[in-house]
């Protein structure tokens, strides 16, 4: 049985890794290359594939939600406890310096302790205005509703007004901003 809000709406699968990686990168846009150390952002998908399929990091299946229809995933949404962003970053830090020689980046904590903190929310091009960032946002919150956590949180690019917009729409506030490797992100919060 599905818990989520929408029939839709699947806890993520290992096996999904290869719908899941582009997504995320996606998302992330120039950040998923700058950890690669690649501008073309198909050289980053082995990397979010390979941690993707991993357990206890930030981009992991284990903190994933997916939007599914007839097999197909349409969305993805990950998310987790902020407490515990350092110990989900170090495997990806420390992987991405050896393998990629990605070293000295300016990376603030992008989420702070009682947030859960949204890392990446996707739509396939193809399914844009749809509706399905929306559900996965609002399930992603009601599960977080369900956390002792008091508040949710996620980072937007001051260059997508069009994210701004939508999670302003659901509530979310600004709280401030936020260094991530070449860039700044607004970040925005939502209380519980």
């Amino acid at each position: 049985m599905n818990f989520y809000l929408d029939s839709h709406i699947r806890a993520a699968r290992k096996s999904d890794y290869k719908k899941v990686a582009p997504l995320i990168i996606q998302a992330m846009e120039d950040l998923a290359c700058t950890f690669a150390n690649t501008e073309d952002p198909q050289m980053a998908i082995p990397l979010f594939e390979y941690f993707f399929q991993q357990k206890a990091n930030q981009y992991s299946f284990e903190h994933t939600l997916v939007y599914e229809e007839k097999d197909e995933v349409m969305g993805s949404i990950t998310f987790y406890d902020g407490t515990l962003l350092r110990q989900y970053r170090k495997p990806f830090l420390e992987y991405i310096a050896e393998k990629y020689k990605v070293t000295g980046l300016v990376i603030e904590d992008e989420t702070a302790p009682n947030e859960i903190y949204i890392d990446t929310v996707s739509v396939s091009p193809k399914h844009q205005g749809k509706g399905i960032g929306k559900k996965l946002l609002a399930s992603a919150i009601s599960q977080a509703r369900k956390s002792s956590q008091e508040k949710i949180g996620l980072l937007v690019d001051f260059k997508n007004p069009n994210a701004k917009k939508l999670y302003s729409a659901l509530g979310f506030e600004t709280v401030g901003k936020k260094q991530l490797g070449n860039s700044v992100y607004e970040h925005l919060q939502l209380k519980l």
